[in-house]
């Protein structure tokens, strides 16, 4: 059997698997797996339309999508590591093949599956929104081949380049930021056209000049070129994905042969945090000083936490002198609120980090009492962090929009609905537990199969936070701002609410929610 026969018949068992386990997993298998095909046929039919525009613009738009198609597999197989393992040249060393048969199987594997597919197929829909003649499609079909190697073999230079440095903590931190900040500048020009700082046309036009020249915007130009120009641009992109394999031959040779540098021991200090001694001792001071240590050291709930801060920052900045007449004063409400929704969505899933871990904290847990206590710890933790924060986010929101008046309402509706979130969190935690495996990666957010799973956790989480937070919230986007003085003693009963229901049934189910958790970690 061939290498490129024998990793896609690995590839494939693996995603049958996924059929092979409990109807939660087969759910979640299925649901990423439309959810990639509607994806796919929705691209490719957008892609397709471009045909109605004129021809520059078609060009210059899909010049744009390829670059942005090649930025993406650069950055989100990083974010994939730890997950896939045929991300990890370490998972493959003891293969007995050579290094560049390896390659081709890496390459194999990568190109197997429902989402790279479904990516070949919108970058095919350029077939159809560019061709001037026949040339155009003749040379638009390896075009799109091309373009679609180009993006693999890229992405697997990078990934198996970092593939040390991404297992060690610190690599894993930098990464964590680098990622956020990119998805910070890649809003910045949406937020520049809706200040009215610059003319869209001229704004793509002037992009399309510069990414012309890049070979995804030669591989685009040459399908709308269809010419002689058009082939030579196809051979300078071909010599340029031979290059960069050819890298990534020499990359994977020495990763293969390199110690693994997160393996060697580390320095370990016994310190005591002010929570422990503020507490008095007892379970919830000891789950408190846990959360505290999880938030400090865990890099996926560093970007958890810093993902919220970046997304408020980007709404405050998207608000503010947008509307006509400039922000209402409940500009800083909306603000704070998502802030506070944004931190709040992370308790959905209290129990995920945990993993097997979990049975030392159940062991413990002797009735309903026990298990409302971990909770009502975790969420104190959460709090000690939160409140402080929503309240310095309300105060620059009311600045910033320019309404001073609206920072003390700001603040109070933010923290209701904390409150609001961390009981509609607790009920979700026990309901709809998923695994989060291989803390290595901080952007991992379920076990295979488990994804459909999480995106109904947290889709449900956000509407009933959204539903119980509607008796305040409404009052304060209409100006009457009394109503904020009662919100965090709302958010505080909800909390309350939440929380013991979710004590409740979630000792009455704890095997499963064990079970639920423990998978694939």
């Amino acid at each position: 059997m061939t290498t490129v026969a024998l990793f896609a018949q690995l590839k494939l068992r693996l995603l049958a698997g996924n059929l092979r386990g409990d109807l939660q997993r087969k759910l979640g298998f299925l649901f990423t797996t439309a959810l990639a095909l509607g994806l796919a046929a929705l691209g490719f039919f957008l892609m397709s339309l471009l045909r109605l525009a004129p021809p520059d613009v078609a060009a210059e738009l899909v010049i744009v999508a390829f670059t942005l198609f090649l930025l993406g597999w650069m950055i989100v197989p990083l974010m994939a590591f730890g997950l896939d393992d045929t991300l990890d040249p370490a998972k493959l060393a003891l293969f007995p093949l050579p290094t560049r048969r390896l390659a081709v199987g890496m390459f194999t594997a990568s190109v197997t599956g429902v989402w790279p597919l479904a990516m070949l197929a919108v970058t095919a829909g350029a077939l159809v929104a560019l061709p001037a003649g026949p040339g155009g499609v003749l040379l638009g079909v390896p075009a799109v081949l091309l373009q679609f190697a180009l993006c693999v073999v890229t992405s697997r230079l990078i990934t198996t380049s970092l593939s040390s440095a991404l297992r060690t903590r610190r690599g894993r931190d930098v990464l964590a930021v680098a990622a956020l900040l990119v998805v910070l500048l890649a809003q910045l020009p949406n937020l520049i056209v809706n200040r009215g700082l610059g003319d869209p046309a001229a704004m793509l036009h002037a992009l399309a000049g510069v990414l012309r020249w890049t070979p995804s915007g030669m591989a685009a130009h040459a399908i709308a070129d269809g010419g002689l120009t058009g082939l030579g641009e196809l051979a300078v992109v071909a010599a340029l994905v031979a290059a960069v394999g050819w890298l990534w031959i020499r990359a994977l040779g020495r990763a293969l042969v390199t110690p693994d540098v997160s393996t060697q021991a580390a320095s370990v200090r016994k310190d005591s945090g002010w929570a422990d001694r503020v507490l008095p001792d007892g379970p919830l001071a000891a789950v408190v000083a846990k959360e505290l240590k999880y938030i400090r050291r865990e890099p996926r709930f560093r970007v958890g936490w810093f993902s919220a801060v970046v997304v408020t920052l980007v709404l405050s900045f998207s608000l503010s002198r947008t509307t006509e007449g400039g922000p209402g004063q409940a500009t800083p409400i909306v603000i704070t609120t998502v802030g506070a929704l944004m931190i709040a969505i992370q308790s959905g899933n209290a129990f995920g980090v945990d993993g097997r871990s979990l049975w030392m904290n159940a062991v413990t847990f002797g009735s309903e009492r026990g298990l409302a206590t971990d909770l009502a710890g975790r969420h104190l933790a959460n709090a000690m962090i939160a409140v402080p924060l929503l309240a310095v986010i309300g105060v620059g929101a009311g600045l910033f929009s320019g309404q001073p008046g609206s920072i003390l309402p700001a603040v109070l509706g933010g923290w209701g609905a904390l409150g609001v979130g961390l009981g509609v969190g607790s009920v979700t935690s026990v309901v709809l537990p998923y695994s989060v495996p291989e803390r290595m990666n901080a952007f991992s957010s379920a076990a295979p199969g488990q994804g459909g799973q999480a995106f109904a956790s947290s889709l449900g989480a956000m509407a009933g936070i959204a539903l119980l937070a509607l008796p305040f919230l409404v009052p304060l986007a209409f100006g009457l701002v009394w109503v904020a003085a009662v919100a965090p003693f709302y958010g505080l009963l909800v909390e309350t609410l939440g929380r013991r229901l979710a004590a409740k049934i979630g000792f009455a189910r704890l095997p499963e929610l064990m079970a639920a958790v423990s998978k694939g970690t």
